[in-house]
């Protein structure tokens, strides 16, 4: 089993609070139709433990068979200085079948972002490195398919349903 390689930092697009009693990263791709599928399951879990959770989303992007990813998880990152990251990420796994670098642009503009942010972002690869960054951790940190999950650094080998995400989470938890 491997460990989260690097730990969670303030490098890290985090929901929730930095003292958390738990922190859940997963690491996705946004064309990945599973991690599309586990969406809506972090987001029950999120509200299921409130304050003692920690979410962290990390980019990985399979681009051999999703040629989309890499774009996505670059307009996320572009839609972060402008406080937008989470809209965006939402916005993309909630329309995950309609994602070109068009698709893309609107879900900026719907979410608050200024015309052409999104388009900028990605003709120049502004965001190109930081993904990449994600990406080779998650190699580092032994995924090797998406979603992949860590609780606490450790690397989560159970189901991805919400019960048996909770589970795992309550049982690190318990740990300490």
């Amino acid at each position: 089993m491997s460990g989260l390689k690097p730990p969670v930092g303030a490098h890290d697009h985090a929901k929730g609070s930095d003292t958390a009693s738990v922190t859940l990263v997963e690491y996705g791709d946004y064309e990945c139709p599973h991690c599309a599928v586990v969406h809506p399951i972090v987001k029950a879990v999120q509200r299921h433990f409130g304050h003692r959770l920690r979410f962290v989303f990390r980019n990985f992007p399979l681009t051999q068979v999703h040629p989309h990813a890499d774009h996505a998880a670059e307009a996320a990152e572009a839609a972060d200085p402008a406080g937008k990251y989470w809209d965006m990420h939402d916005a993309i796994f909630e329309h995950q079948t309609a994602i070109t670098d068009r698709d893309l642009a609107r879900y900026g503009e719907q979410v608050g972002l200024e015309p052409g942010v999104i388009e900028d972002a990605l003709t120049a690869q502004t965001y190109a490195a930081r993904v990449r960054a994600d990406f080779m951790s998650g190699v580092r940190s032994g995924v090797n398919g998406t979603p992949m999950f860590f609780i606490n650094g450790e690397q989560y080998q159970g189901g991805y349903d919400a019960a048996s995400l909770i589970a795992g989470i309550e049982e690190t938890a318990a740990r300490g």
